[in-house]
């Protein structure tokens, strides 16, 4: 039966420049699926949990979902490894059209491992595989390695992913930029290919993927394309980024400030979409099979920086590297993002291990040339960091182990859940968005579920309503989001794209896709079970109870701003929301999952 699946694989080992391929059994593919399912299943088969972080024989996995490369709208692909600054499973997502063309080569992921004895590049073209030098590269920034490798490898014609010199020099939170301004942004992937010697893929595919029903699949595409179109977060999307959300956070008293120290910042209007619209956005650009475009590519118009060009400094960025930072002026905040975007840092975890600098700086801890606003002292921070030189090398562990060495009660303000720093949105005044953070799989993140569309934004879940600061009920709530979104990971959907376009009809396209129909309930199903075998493999690698826990300060500082103003976690809070979670979801009482949940679902763990 024709599918979009090849079940075929890369198996690359850059310690000896061998390849081949390999292929999932049947019943995997039937219990995974694809994306964020094969993901697990392949670490759990490869990964040590208890490896050092950088052991030449720790996989990095691209996979690809089903429907990536297809015209399904909006879908994308993902990188997955044990995280080098948290320690645990770690899947990081990307758009663009890389994925598409690994799919268009005939694989459906590949799984690199060993080292390279001298800097390289992987070379992929259709069924061919060159592992090539890549000395002149080692150094480049990622503007600067695209523009080495485009000669040779024409845009359109060829795709490409690549570290900066943070993923060169090991920093604990770089990037894999998978194509310009695409990035594999969370846990450390960049910080990967630079222990392995690998400073770039570049992918060229040119075949095409088959279809179990391509007349009812077109019409599928055309309908949910349709339907997209005519839902009011797209058309926001589409019109303001995720931006927009800046203004809407900062009332709410959930957009960051000063390193979480307030929920509020008085120049937010400096960093959400109008502001951005008017100093430097000039088109918008989509990703593949994209009807969203929710991409802004644009140039700075007026002041110092006029003329730098990128790509939309999104809500993520804005929040911590404008809002976090007190960077007020547009202009700085975009700078800052587009340097981090060069330098391949995560502008997320970047903008949380400047504002932990800036205060301990304050506080006397740490001796350092930073301050909060100051765009100079914190672009030359970042670019130490990159680096490694001087205080930069302690920072680029990542804030949980600045935190340690730096001691003195540093831990109170270092703001990560299990080493993950955590993204722009506070959580003090929405208790299910701090249990998300406690128990996401890959520690402190808001892509695993985001409650706050329930208790602050007005939205239901499965007809119900939820107040917002009650605890009640947040734990069900939660665990069944994240089966929801672990479901929907294995095709590999856009967070935003999500917005306009039903669990029915994605199952509709992946059914005229394979074959294959799943129920809403095998769907969610589907995604509990990888959560628990995500959950088996953070047990193995030392997670404990303890870890799931909230940073100090949002359980001694009440929130300052907004609706929510006065609220934070009490030690019962904590207690209650975890309690409740691990009962929802079949765990013990230490958050280990029961032999009996293991069984319902099917979970075998794939490494003795």
């Amino acid at each position: 039966m024709a599918t979009p699946y090849h079940n075929r694989y890369l198996q690359i080992d850059l310690s000896t420049g061998a390849w081949s391929t390999f292929s999932l059994p049947e019943d995997v593919l039937a219990r995974y699926v694809g994306g964020k399912g094969v993901g697990a299943y392949l670490l759990a088969q490869h990964q040590d949990p208890r490896a050092e972080p950088f052991d030449p024989g720790n996989p990095l996995i691209f996979v690809a979902g089903p429907l990536t490369g297809t015209r399904a709208p909006s879908m994308r692909s993902a990188v997955v490894f044990q995280s080098p600054v948290t320690r645990l499973f770690t899947d990081s997502y990307y758009g663009g059209f890389f994925g598409q063309e690994l799919k268009a080569a005939g694989y459906d992921g590949m799984l690199i491992t060993g080292q390279a004895i001298h800097p390289c590049y992987i070379e992929i073209d259709d069924g061919q595989v060159a592992i090539k030098d890549a000395v002149g590269l080692w150094g480049l920034d990622t503007f600067e390695t695209y523009d080495a490798l485009r000669p040779d490898y024409p845009e359109r014609e060829w795709r490409i992913a690549c570290i900066g010199p943070a993923g060169e020099n090991r920093v604990k939170y770089a990037v894999i930029d998978c194509d310009p301004h695409r990035q594999a942004g969370r846990g450390g992937g960049g910080a990967m290919m630079g222990a392995k010697h690998l400073k770039a893929i570049v992918v060229r595919g040119t075949g095409e993927l088959s279809l179990t029903d391509p007349q009812g699949f077109k019409a599928c595409v055309r309908a949910t394309v349709g339907s997209m179109n005519e839902n009011d977060y797209i058309k926001g999307f589409r019109v303001g980024s995720t931006a927009a959300s800046i203004p809407w956070a900062d009332v709410e008293g959930l957009l960051p400030t000063r390193n979480f120290q307030r929920g509020s910042f008085p120049l937010a209007s400096e960093l959400g979409d109008e502001a951005q619209r008017e100093k430097y956005w000039d088109r918008n650009f989509a990703c593949a099979a994209c009807p969203v475009a929710c991409s802004k590519e644009g140039s700075l118009k007026e002041g110092p920086y006029a003329g730098m060009a990128g790509d939309t400094l999104e809500y993520e960025s804005a929040g911590m590297l404008g809002a976090n930072l007190a960077v007020g002026k547009t202009d700085e905040a975009i700078y800052l993002g587009l340097l981090c975007d060069r330098l391949g840092l995560d502008t997320i975890s970047a903008g949380s291990v400047l504002g932990f600098a800036c205060e301990a700086v304050e506080r006397g801890l740490l001796d350092a040339d930073v301050r909060f606003g100051d765009i100079e002292s914190l672009s030359a921070l970042a670019d130490d960091i990159a680096h490694r030189r001087g205080v930069g090398d302690l920072l680029a562990e990542g804030v949980r182990a600045a935190a340690a060495q730096i001691g003195a009660g540093a831990d109170y303000f270092a703001i990560h859940v299990k080493g993950l720093e955590l993204p722009a949105w506070g959580p003090r005044g929405v208790p299910g968005m701090g249990l998300a953070y406690m128990t996401a799989d890959r520690g402190g993140c808001h892509q695993r579920a985001f409650p706050i569309l329930y208790e602050a934004g007005g939205e239901t879940w499965q007809g119900q309503s939820y107040e917002r600061l009650a605890l009640d009920g947040k734990a069900q709530l939660l665990a069944e989001v994240q089966n929801r979104l672990a479901g929907l990971d294995t095709l590999i959907t856009c967070d935003f794209a999500r917005y306009g376009i039903t669990d029915e009809q994605y199952l509709d396209l992946f059914a005229y896709a394979t074959g294959r129909r799943l129920s809403l309930a095998e769907l969610y199903t589907l995604g509990e079970r990888i959560w628990n075998l995500t959950r088996l493999f953070n047990l193995k690698a030392g997670m404990t109870k303890a870890d799931e826990d909230l940073p100090r300060r949002f359980k001694d500082e009440p929130l300052a701003d907004g609706p929510a103003a006065g609220h934070y976690f009490t030690d019962a809070d904590i207690e209650r929301l975890r309690s409740d979670y691990y009962a929802v979801r079949g765990w013990d009482e230490h958050g280990v999952p029961k032999p009996e949940t293991l069984r319902r679902l099917g979970v075998v763990y794939p490494h003795a």
